[in-house]
């Protein structure tokens, strides 16, 4: 059982002037955004979930997908756990007929695996305070406003403003 705060997965962004990846978690129920920072390969494998693009050969999260369940798994959540450092922790948990395991996992692998089975997310209450970015209209929110209010926002700030050394 998760005390995470469920978010919903926006999808992949490149961050200028860098060209460093980032994913972005939207709160389900609330107004804050969280950008985590990953690489290329990471981003790669969650934009072609999200596309439903089908390689001719499993990638390394496909094939996981299939171990998971030729070991008779499910991926039933993705918790980001916590934020330390500039890093951010994520716990893949499973179901193993009712037994739950936990793996520790980077977010972008545990969330490229989520893509690929539907799998919740969900993200601790701390990390969504210290991280989280709120974009609000006043208008109401319509997506391609608040997605260009982040790219704006995006624009403005560097990893070091989250911690992250560059």
């Amino acid at each position: 059982m998760t005390n995470g705060i469920p978010v919903e997965l926006v999808g992949v962004r490149i961050e200028l002037p860098t060209n460093q990846p980032i994913v972005l978690l939207r709160e389900q129920s609330g107004e804050r955004y969280l950008p985590i920072w990953i690489g290329a390969v990471e981003a790669t494998a969650i934009a072609f979930a999200l596309e439903g693009v089908e390689p001719q050969r499993p990638l390394t999260h496909d094939l996981l997908k299939l171990v998971t369940e030729s070991l008779h798994s499910t991926v039933s959540r993705v918790e980001v756990t916590a934020l330390r450092g500039g890093i951010y922790y994520a716990d893949l948990v499973l179901d193993r007929g009712g037994e739950e395991v936990r793996v520790s996992s980077r977010p972008s692998d545990a969330i490229a695996l989520a893509a690929r089975t539907n799998a919740p997310l969900f993200a601790d209450p701390d990390v969504l305070e210290e991280a989280g970015v709120e974009i609000r209209d006043e208008d109401g929110p319509d997506e391609e406003t608040e997605l260009e209010r982040f790219r704006e926002f995006l624009d403005e700030i560097n990893p070091e403003d989250f911690g992250r050394p560059s």
